[in-house]
């Protein structure tokens, strides 16, 4: 006999959900779940049931609120979601300021090219002639 879950037990998650959160280390131990009263458009209805999902994950701090349909099952499958969307993308930001640290020191520590050396030398040249120019007047050696 299959029982069907019900308000006291957790319902299931989609596998692929599931996975997601396997993979981005998010732990159902680690997440705070509240059920508020939603806001907005719906009238009576809205103001009586309990159907917006407010999720906080604790590690990262990240707070989701999701009221985003009228059932309370696919709220809390959304706001898991959510935190996920808002795991990867700060991985992926972490990421690309990773790379580009990376990318700035090798291009600091790169030898310049012979052309740029040519170009560096005419430069500091032009400047000790321009500030030699700026002695006392009437100071001619």
């Amino acid at each position: 006999m299959v029982l069907g879950w019900h308000m006291a037990a957790e319902p299931p998650l989609p596998e692929e959900l599931s996975l997601r959160m396997k993979c981005l280390h998010v732990l159902e131990r680690d997440l705070v779940e509240r059920f508020i009263r939603g806001s907005g458009p719906g009238g009576q209805k809205i103001n009586k049931t309990s159907s917006c999902v407010q999720l906080r994950h604790s590690p990262s701090g990240i707070e989701i609120k999701c009221q985003h349909s009228r059932s309370l099952a696919a709220n809390r499958v959304k706001a898991r979601s959510l935190v996920c969307d808002l795991l990867e993308a700060r991985e992926l930001e972490r990421r690309a300021q990773r790379r580009s640290d990376a990318e700035k020191r090798r291009r600091q520590k790169r030898q310049p090219s012979r052309r740029q050396k040519k170009i560096n030398v005419a430069n500091k040249r032009r400047h000790g002639s321009k500030k030699r120019l700026r002695g006392r007047p009437g100071n001619d050696e």
